[in-house]
């Protein structure tokens, strides 16, 4: 199934003005077949549709990664330059009425209780963590409207990032991606800010290297606005991303996964 004319899915909801600050609010709503078309990519993007890859711990990366979207979970006295969402989304879930898993919230914050990769395997079958699978597995639909709803909160933000006197421009660009000549648009939009952020915190920065969609947007503002010269802005994006990454986290070795990722927003016919 293909993403529905975005005419039907897209409200500008408002631009407003006043004198010390601007918002732009976006809403995009997608039917129930959409949403699972979407999660059903997203999962397969992440984990390969795979059960057990709902708990995950990378090798090579700091933090674990969980669900359907990897969200990332730190420990108490971890930092990263990475944002944390795994949290967001139990807190998420557990405002829509989920049945949260209740050790979870037996410590005082919401925090991994996962010190290494070594430790989180070693507790791979353990009840907590086939309860969390579980738990992930049976509530897809929930981590899917987490990732639109981060999404709808996110792109004004990055709208207004740019300069007044490029605004207008970028707003055409987003919506000529997310267009009807362009099925895939939406996903594409959204799967890349769930995947790769937005580009605005400072700290996720390689060198002063972003690679959020602030940054495949500005790439293509002298470009024209298509879905495939998205896909080509974002996979330069990422390549020099890598090209700036610290040798210990060996990045090369992920390239070719997230150019497989980005092939999956064109469409096959």
């Amino acid at each position: 199934m293909k993403l529905k004319n975005i005419t039907g899915i897209l409200f500008f909801i408002s631009t407003a003005l006043c004198a010390s600050s601007e918002t732009i609010n976006y809403n995009f709503q997608l039917s129930e077949a959409e949403k699972e078309w979407l999660g059903r990519n997203i999962f397969k993007n992440e984990c390969d549709s795979n059960f057990e890859c709902l708990t995950t711990w990378n090798k090579g990366e700091e933090f674990p990664s969980l669900g359907i979207g990897h969200f990332i979970w730190y420990h108490s006295e971890q930092e990263s330059p990475f944002e944390e969402t795994f949290p967001q989304l139990i807190e998420f879930m557990r405002a829509n009425d989920a049945p949260v898993p209740a050790w979870l919230f037996e410590q005082r914050s919401l925090d991994s209780p996962w010190r290494s990769r070594i430790n989180f395997y070693a507790s791979f079958y353990d009840p907590n963590m086939i309860e969390l699978r579980e738990f992930l597995a049976h509530h897809k639909k929930l981590q899917v409207e987490f990732i639109i709803a981060r999404f709808n909160q996110t792109l004004g933000q990055i709208v207004l990032d740019f300069p007044d006197s490029e605004k207008s421009a970028v707003e055409d660009l987003i919506q000529t991606i997310g267009s009807d000549f362009n099925p895939h648009g939406l996903y594409a939009l959204i799967d890349y800010v769930h995947f790769k952020g937005t580009g605005l915190n400072p700290s996720e920065r390689y060198d002063g290297h972003g690679w959020g969609l602030r940054q495949v947007i500005n790439n293509m503002l002298e470009k024209q606005a298509s879905l495939q010269n998205f896909v080509k802005s974002a996979e330069y994006i990422l390549e020099r991303r890598v090209n700036h990454a610290p040798l210990e986290r060996s990045e090369q070795q992920w390239l070719a996964g997230w150019h497989k990722r980005l092939g999956t927003y064109l469409p096959t016919n």
